[in-house]
């Protein structure tokens, strides 16, 4: 995907100036966006997902109403490096003022992340999320389950009118069907093909390859499908596996992007992220040191470990272990029988971690009218034998209390590094207002 620019310039006319930055722009994104034939300033605009100025001169002040009269966001690139030059602030806080969406990286790769998360956004339309459900809530843990908005009709709704993606639903009782009637031969061909660290019994990894065949059959290649997820744990019983090792596997394959317990609004945090920044996400749940034991007793735990100002600290855990993290995302990453009572007994589940270091978390509000953004540092993992944790990650927040206060969702969206500016600009890119936690 590459976004598609139209660059504007004044009526004045091209000079020798705008010609060479415009040559320069075109490689600096040549990855990363369409650059169209130039437009002046009232004339009619083609498609495009937004206008680029590789100029600002005095005549925008004069022209000011052609241009708050274009409905698309302007990127400003007018130094030879890919940003924004600092004697454009003048021009650029008018046009903000005046209403217009402005963009001005002061680094070419927030120049990059523009472009790929305005290109991310046109991809949504028509665009499907795949789910396998047959009655959400109504299975394990009901009392739980019961409680998630993203299987509410509203919320299918909102991302389709929001952004035109489509969120197919098929039944998780037919395909755990199919997969358990996979001959063995073709498990084993494939475990073979694709050898990994697991310490899971043979009937485990055979259930887990014939999973992943079944879910790769259903995908079938189709490019529309940009995300996947099954009620992998409120419908259990529907099959003799767990998806971790498919969805990683799949990751790998496709780049086909997955959401635990069919979590539509986690999948499509994931696709902001990933398209935005093309950096790996995980999936996983907070569990703020702050809640005492309402967290405690969930993950079968006495206590958080004891370190310094606890109250900016959160558990990070799903399914037993860090959370479903893909394995070239991992500084360890195993393959291991399951922990939770609600699966079956053939169930796996990714043991793995990240580097210790700055992470920030994402999940989009209900209304899908913001991101919110949570730097946090990973600091290191707590082990609880014979818990519900065997294997979690201890992260510190700015603020433990404001967590507490704003936090959207248990289900968080990770990445590494301390990306709050990259998801600042690819928020707005997709018409999104940022809480920075």
């Amino acid at each position: 995907m590459r976004a598609r620019l139209v660059p504007v310039f004044f009526k004045s006319g091209m000079d020798a100036d705008y010609g060479a930055q415009l040559a320069n722009l075109a490689k600096l994104l040549a990855d990363d966006a369409e650059i169209l034939p130039p437009v002046a300033t009232g004339a009619p605009l083609p498609e495009a997902d937004a206008v680029l100025f590789p100029q600002l001169i005095g005549d925008a002040f004069k022209q000011k109403a052609q241009l708050l009269a274009i409905d698309r966001p302007f990127l400003v690139m007018t130094s030879e490096f890919g940003t924004v030059a600092m004697w454009d602030w003048e021009i650029v806080s008018l046009l903000k003022a005046e209403g217009a969406q402005v963009f001005t990286p002061y680094t070419p790769e927030q120049a990059k992340v523009a472009c790929r998360a305005l290109a991310a956004r046109r991809a949504l339309r028509g665009a499907t999320f795949l789910v396998f459900q047959d009655d959400p809530g109504e299975g394990m843990q009901a009392s739980i389950f019961k409680r998630f908005y993203w299987w509410e009709q509203e919320c299918t709704d909102r991302m389709r009118e929001r952004f035109g993606l489509r969120v197919e639903k098929r039944s998780f009782k037919a395909l755990g069907a199919r997969a358990k009637a996979l001959p063995d031969r073709a498990a084993e061909e494939v475990l073979r093909a694709r050898p990994f660290p697991t310490d899971a019994s043979s009937p485990a990894l055979k259930a887990a390859a014939k999973f992943y065949l079944a879910i790769r059959d259903e995908i079938a290649g189709d490019k529309n499908v940009r995300g996947a997820g099954i009620n992998c744990l409120n419908e259990s019983f529907h099959s003799n596996s767990t998806p971790c090792l498919a969805w990683n596997w799949l990751f790998e394959d496709t780049g086909l992007l997955w959401a635990c317990e069919a979590d539509t609004m986690s999948l499509l945090t994931e696709y902001i992220v990933r398209e935005s920044l093309q950096g790996d996400v995980m999936m996983s749940n907070v569990y703020p040191f702050l809640m005492g034991m309402a967290a405690l007793k969930h993950e079968k735990i006495a206590s958080f470990p004891e370190i310094a100002e606890p109250e900016h600290h959160a558990l990070v855990a799903h399914c037993g272990y860090f959370g479903l993290l893909p394995q070239r995302m991992s500084s360890e990453w195993k393959l291991r029988p399951k922990v939770l009572a609600i699966v079956d007994d053939d169930a796996t589940a990714i043991d793995a971690r990240l580097p210790v270091g700055p992470v920030t978390m994402a999940k989009l509000d209900p209304k899908l009218e913001t991101l919110q953004v949570i730097p946090a540092v990973l600091e290191g993992y707590a082990n609880y034998p014979g818990s519900d944790c065997r294997n979690g990650g201890i992260v510190k927040v700015r603020d433990g209390r404001a967590l507490m206060d704003r936090l959207y969702s248990h289900h968080q969206i990770f990445t590494t590094g301390d990306r709050r500016v990259e998801l600042g600009l690819a928020a707005r890119a997709f018409g999104l207002g940022v809480d920075l936690v």
